[in-house]
């Protein structure tokens, strides 16, 4: 038997006492019931109160062994209703977001849940009903209308960064645009009015205490998280119109194929915050236009109808929301042209995939290959939510497996303390989804416990709070004291000659009704010659205007021609500084295919690691369970060489005591034999003896027989297994054990009618019973003979079928 193996007790894990150093917030976890799509199915979810919801298992469960219903709660930090409106849930999630967002704090909300729980429908909407996502751009750009930058004055830097250009140069690259788009003539497309209505939201919000001394400008990008890649939703498909494709038969197909969209990689910054390198980022002016842009695209989404959802998510939706703000200078006109002044700040708003169980959707193919994805990703972020609430409760530290999907990869910085973590846990009260929604409350009761560290407010810009506003009173006075003195800035020609035409007297009526008429005629001469000295007078100022405007034009060319030296001395020195720039610019091309290829390297040598370490740790696995099995090989051959050396240390003793049996038995039955001889042969010479003394007159003395005929003829007999059981001796020979009743037998060596010689007067019935008693001499039953080869016992023995002995 086996020896029970002593247990040691588990350690239990001591809370971790908390940190006063770094404040600290936890994940705030919101739970959204959505109604169910028919009236006769059975409900499982029951809202108790503001922060309680209760779970009722269906008729066809039970929870408990002994056949009870169990029934769970699981509090949130708010439950929203079936009744609950988009504005409601905006108000309260979303909002606070946005407000950190546009005071330079960044934060992450995401949507979670089992697929058809309405996730898609909280972050985008239906028309009348705009989601969460249209609310957060339409409250932002309310927020920073007045005080945008003009496009292109800030530009990404391709590195997760922002740099600032200056008005000449943000107008050029305006205009290059333009000239590109009007050569381009793509025309405008327009929203769909369903969808342009979910951004006509009546209820617009507006963040108080926006910085008026700074400008701000908003970045959008659109990506998505498939089977484990990022592809960018925002970036246009390339397609090779001269390189024809060939298929499996040798002949080309159409010459203009569109190439597959590219996976992105993600990169760590010099902040060491995750980004997707590569990933389109499109300046954003206005809702509609961020929105359009976002709606281009949702239409590349991946989606597919299954037996759960109708449009099922088959990827996880990242819309990223990007805000760069930069102080005005001390003037309070231009942006401060100093790219460490730029705070740059962002909002994720994730839609992830609902999780599924294959037997139910009837996944296959290519379905189920994305459903088996969607749940490793889930199944990683469960990982690592479990993980950093075990580091934070109990103050280990271990490695949370941030890398192993690319979900938690992008946004470890949020868990890190990066800014704020909100989810929203979308739920079916339908009673078929009850197990899901049963796992999905475990994990929102399990996030509500992990705490994220509070972003630390951003440095203040050292000059004078107010520039932008003494600079337009600035503008205002300016104007107000130019119209005094003659005019608008920017009157036109048409607006000075209607003034002209104003101070001319008016023509008086021309009509003449009566031959005899003397006053029409003198009234319009006499005003036709006022208009005349008019004209002249104005000639004549304008002849004097002119030789001003002259002289000051020749003043102007004197300047300019000094300027002209000027400029032709820059343009020399621009030369040389546009060489140098080239030099640079074919560095920096080299430089950057150099990088290209390293970063193909790396990425080869990151799935070559991948692959390796996949490998690794199913060696190691493999090896841990034949190390196992070895070890229990182990101890089973020990305890089993325990069990036979136990065992045969007991037969030993066992067949010990019964050999000393039988030789005590085998000893008493040799001496019971010879005893039994000893008297026969008494009995024996007593007979011979009585004979004698009865027949003294006898003449002459009978002839015994001859010793070799009284012998005992023996016939020898090979041994028989059915009598006893042969087998060899130490001594070289061959021993029988017989379990058989025998009986030996004496015959005359004359045969069976053999008669001794005797005299008349003995009786016939007494020389019967001498015969008799000379014929059978030994009647025995043995139980254990051996019969050694070459022995003395005789030529051999006879076995008779006498009845068999049964074994001990």
């Amino acid at each position: 038997m086996s020896k029970a193996v002593k247990m040691k007790p588990v350690r239990r894990l001591v809370p971790k006492k908390p940190s006063n150093n770094i404040l600290k917030d936890p994940v705030g976890v919101y739970c959204r019931v959505r109604p169910l799509s028919q009236d006769d199915q059975e409900c499982c979810i029951e809202v108790i109160s503001e922060t309680t919801i209760q779970l009722h298992p269906p008729d066809g469960i039970k929870v408990n062994r002994n056949g009870e219903f169990k029934e769970t709660q699981y509090s949130f930090k708010k439950v929203f209703g079936i009744n609950t409106t988009q504005l409601e849930l905006f108000e309260d999630v979303a909002k606070p977001l946005v407000d950190d967002l546009l005071h330079c704090k960044n934060g992450l909300l995401f949507t979670y849940g089992v697929t058809g729980s309405g996730k898609t429908y909280t972050m985008t909407g239906s028309p009348g009903q705009g989601g969460l996502l249209p609310r957060c751009l339409n409250m932002i750009f309310n927020s920073i209308g007045p005080y945008q930058a003009k496009r292109f004055v800030f530009k990404t830097d391709d590195k997760n960064g922002m740099e600032i250009q200056t008005q000449v140069d943000a107008l050029l690259e305006r205009q290059k645009r333009e000239n590109q788009s009007a050569l381009i003539k793509t025309p405008k497309q327009r929203l769909d009015p369903d969808v342009a209505d979910m951004i006509n939201i009546e209820d617009a919000c507006k963040v108080e205490g926006i910085d008026e001394d700074s400008v701000f400008a908003i970045f959008v990008s659109y990506i998505e998280i498939y089977n484990n890649y990022i592809y960018d939703l925002l970036e246009d498909t390339p397609f090779e119109p001269i390189k024809p494709k060939w298929n499996g038969c040798g002949t080309p197909m159409r010459s203009t194929e569109f190439i597959p969209p590219q996976s992105k990689i993600l990169r760590e910054d010099q902040n060491h915050n995750m980004y997707v390198a590569g990933c389109t980022e499109v300046e954003v002016k206005s809702t509609e236009e961020a929105f359009e842009v976002f709606w281009k695209g949702q239409k590349k989404r991946r989606i597919a109808n299954t037996q759960l959802n109708r449009e099922s998510s088959r990827s996880h939706s990242v819309f990223i929301i990007k805000l760069a703000q930069a102080p005005l200078d001390a003037d309070g006109d231009n942006v401060l042209q100093d790219k460490e002044q730029i705070c740059v700040s962002q909002l994720c708003l994730v839609d992830l995939a609902g999780s599924e169980r294959t037997h139910r959707t009837k996944a296959e193919g290519n379905r189920l290959r994305e459903a088996g994805n969607i749940n490793q990703s889930l199944m990683t972020l469960r990982t690592c939510i479990e993980v950093l609430r075990e580091n934070q409760m109990y103050g280990t530290n271990k490695m949370v497996p941030y890398r192993d999907s690319k979900v938690t990869h992008l946004f470890k910085n949020y868990f890190d303390g990066e800014g704020k973590v909100r989810m929203i846990v979308c739920v079916n009260p339908k009673a078929d989804d009850y197990e899901e929604t049963l796992l999905v409350m475990r994990f929102a009761e399990m996030t509500q416990e992990v705490e994220v560290a509070r972003p630390v407010d951003r440095p203040i810009c050292g000059l004078t709070p107010g520039r932008r506003h003494r600079n337009q009173a600035f503008k205002d006075e300016l104007t107000r004291k130019l119209e005094e003195r003659g005019g608008p800035i920017n009157g036109d020609d048409g607006s000075m000659i209607d003034i002209l035409l104003q101070s001319f007297p008016p023509l008086p009526s021309c009509e003449l009704v009566d031959p005899s008429d003397e006053q029409t005629l003198p009234a319009l001469i006499e005003c036709l010659e006022k208009r005349q000295r008019a004209r002249e007078m104005l000639i004549e100022a304008f002849h004097n205007q002119v030789v001003k405007t002259k002289s000051m034009i020749q003043n102007f060319e004197g300047t300019v021609s000094g300027k002209d030296n000027i400029i032709q001395e820059q343009r020399a020195k621009l030369s040389d500084k546009d060489r140098v720039i080239l030099q640079h610019k074919s560095e920096l091309d080299r430089l950057e295919k150099k990088t290209k290829t390293l970063e193909y390297k790396i990425e080869i040598l990151q799935k070559t690691a991948n692959i390796y370490e996949e490998d690794k740790r199913a060696l190691q696995q493999e090896l841990d369970t034949k190390d196992q099995k070895l070890h229990r090989q182990l101890s089973d051959n020990r305890r089993l060489e325990a069990r036979l050396q136990g065992v045969a240390s007991e037969t030993k003793i066992k067949w010990e005591k019964e050999c000393e049996r039988r030789v005590a038995a085998k000893q008493l039955e040799m001496q019971n034999k010879l005893w039994v001889k000893d008297e026969k042969l008494k009995q024996l010479k007593a007979i011979v003896t009585e004979n004698k003394n009865e027949r003294p007159d006898q003449p002459e003395k009978p002839e015994r027989p001859s010793r070799d005929k009284d012998k005992v003829l023996l016939r020898p007999v090979t041994p028989s297994p059915a009598s006893g059981e042969v087998f060899r001796t130490r001594g070289g020979g061959q021993a029988v054990q017989f379990t058989d009743i025998e009986t030996l037998k004496q015959e005359s060596p004359t045969g069976s009618s053999r008669k001794r010689r005797s005299s008349g007067n003995i009786p016939v019935q007494q020389e019967e019973t001498t015969e008799n008693e000379w014929t059978d001499v030994e009647t025995r039953c043995s139980v254990a003979v051996e019969m050694r080869a070459g022995s003395n016992l005789g030529p051999g023995y006879q076995h008779h079928g006498l009845p068999k002995r049964r074994k001990p």
